[in-house]
């Protein structure tokens, strides 16, 4: 067929209105950008009121929210080790009308272990991350090792006598050890428990002589325990004088990260408003203070950074349990 053979067998009039025809395919999604938000934005928070994570959350969306010109509704949906909350982001509307928070585990460690509705890859959208946590290892203020080459010395010239808690099987404070007893050819006893409380505990009634998760700041700052190790990756402004995975050659990751998500699908521009109201949030007195008084690091990635970080992870964990044997 010869290139105008087509132009001739349609009226000429059509030809005028395609143009007008495409643009206003295109219309409604950039009308949706351009008035974003028009209305009421939930953020759902999977965990339980009151705690440190929800409240970090609660102190930044009120911030953000002076920004997008619309109040932030926090929605605490806890349960399923926050798998529950984590779907509930991914299965909805992609409107930018629904956000929320994306925790470690639920990103990287249950969906390989456990049947959940949601890929994090395909199904989440990552938005921006704000902060993180202050995870460690603590012994009793008594105990014998001023720092933890003197728990892994121990451990070598005692095999299987040095007992640790965390909150669970498989959680990623034991996997972080293990790693780390894999890398010194050590045998340690791990010990799970249901929680950091618990664990807490076991740890002062001397029943266990390390504990590895998020720690006491009282039983700390009030010398009844003894920090060790830091398990982060960024170096820490809140304890400089502990040393992190890093700087004892334990190159392992440890993404237990604040952040915003959102369901995949939102328009790009409606991603850019939320990630810059939220990162200008972070400038905010009212959220730097809120952070310290928290005891929480800020830490800061934007929308591709933050992409590239869990993609990365997502592959490591993956990796990592096959090697355990704990997924084929």
């Amino acid at each position: 067929m010869r290139p105008n053979s087509l132009k001739s067998k349609i009226p000429f009039f059509l030809f005028l209105t395609l143009p007008l025809l495409f643009a206003e395919l295109g219309y409604p999604q950039e009308a949706e950008v351009a008035k974003y938000p028009s209305r009421s934005i939930t953020f759902i928070v999977p965990v339980p009121p009151g705690g440190g994570t929800d409240l970090s959350i609660r102190v930044i969306a009120k911030e953000a929210e002076k920004f997008l010109g619309q109040p932030i509704v926090i929605l605490n949906k806890p349960g399923g080790a926050l798998t529950i909350g984590v779907a509930a982001i991914a299965t909805a509307k992609p409107d930018g009308y629904t956000i929320g928070y994306a925790g470690g585990p639920p990103l990287f460690l249950t969906p390989f272990l456990e049947k959940v509705p949601y890929n994090p890859l395909k199904d989440l959208q990552p938005i921006m991350q704000f902060g993180g946590f202050n995870f460690g290892v603590v012994v009793k203020a008594d105990s014998p090792f001023k720092s933890f080459k003197d728990l892994i010395t121990h451990a070598r010239q005692n095999p299987r006598k040095v007992t640790y808690g965390t909150s669970g099987t498989n959680s990623l404070q034991h996997l972080t050890m293990e790693l780390i007893a894999k890398k010194e050819e050590i045998q340690i006893t791990h010990i799970p428990f249901r929680g950091t409380p618990e664990t807490q505990v076991a740890l002062l009634g001397g029943h266990i002589l390390a504990a590895l998760g998020d720690f006491n700041y009282s039983l700390l700052e009030a010398g009844q325990i003894r920090l060790l190790l830091l398990l982060r990756e960024e170096v820490s402004a809140e304890y400089p004088g502990v040393p992190i995975l890093k700087d004892l050659g334990y190159d392992y990751p440890y993404p237990m990260l604040l952040n915003v998500f959102g369901p995949k699908g939102i328009p790009e521009g409606i991603v850019k408003k939320i990630e810059e109201a939220f990162t200008r949030a972070m400038k905010q007195p009212a959220f730097i203070n809120g952070m310290k008084e928290l005891r929480l690091p800020m830490v800061y990635r934007g929308s591709k950074e933050l992409g590239d970080y869990i993609a990365n992870n997502y592959k490591f964990f993956e990796k990592l349990l096959k090697e355990m044997g704990l997924i084929n």
